[in-house]
């Protein structure tokens, strides 16, 4: 079993259940989109920010991006790790057929890439932080200049960038900056821009 030291914020109660079968950490499930109307859901998700701080763990598609950004929002004091799972194409056992974009949810993804995601977003697992510190951040203007912003084909770029990082296709460039300096320097990213490049 895994310890997390935060409030780990997921979408359904499917989530919840995955995760206590390895995490013996609070986990609170906003229940998808019901969020975005609960005064009392709200109330919990910015207290446990303040207290104890939150990771917040959604499915990789639309619908789950869009309850990420609405959480984060909330957040005016606190501590906010995002915990990104890849985009994996199939469906949950549970179900007769798959989500509307074919997605995995994160009841259905393997738990090791679970915990992988919660250590990269900077939270701490089993009593120890495994954020990276980095000498060199990762600033917009690199997103900028390497064509993954703001420029004719950056959707294309980050989008290839995204899949290869094992992040949602999906991201706008403010939400990768938000993240990519808890994954990678700013030297590892221009190298594998380059590599991406070559492909």
């Amino acid at each position: 079993m895994y310890s997390v030291k935060e409030v780990i914020i997921v979408e359904g109660n499917y989530d919840k259940i995955k995760l206590s079968g390895f995490i013996e950490s609070p986990v609170f499930a906003v229940d998808g989109f019901r969020i975005f109307n609960s005064d009392e859901m709200q109330k919990a998700v910015k207290t446990f920010a303040e207290k104890t701080g939150i990771v917040i763990l959604t499915d990789s598609d639309s619908a789950g991006l869009k309850i990420r950004a609405f959480i984060k929002q909330l957040i005016k004091n606190g501590t906010v790790f995002d915990a990104f799972v890849p985009e994996i194409y199939g469906k949950e056992r549970r179900k007769a057929v798959g989500g509307k974009e074919g997605i995995l949810g994160v009841e259905g993804i393997d738990e090791n890439v679970i915990i992988d995601a919660i250590k990269k977003s900077g939270a701490e697992v089993s009593g120890k932080s495994q954020k990276r510190k980095m000498a060199q951040p990762v600033k917009k203007a690199d997103l900028y200049k390497l064509g993954i912003s703001g420029g004719e084909n950056s959707a294309i770029m980050r989008k290839k960038l995204l899949a290869e990082l094992n992040l949602p296709t999906k991201m706008s460039a403010n939400m990768l900056i938000s993240v990519i300096d808890r994954l990678l320097n700013k030297e590892e990213l221009y190298a594998l821009v380059d590599k991406i490049k070559k492909m």
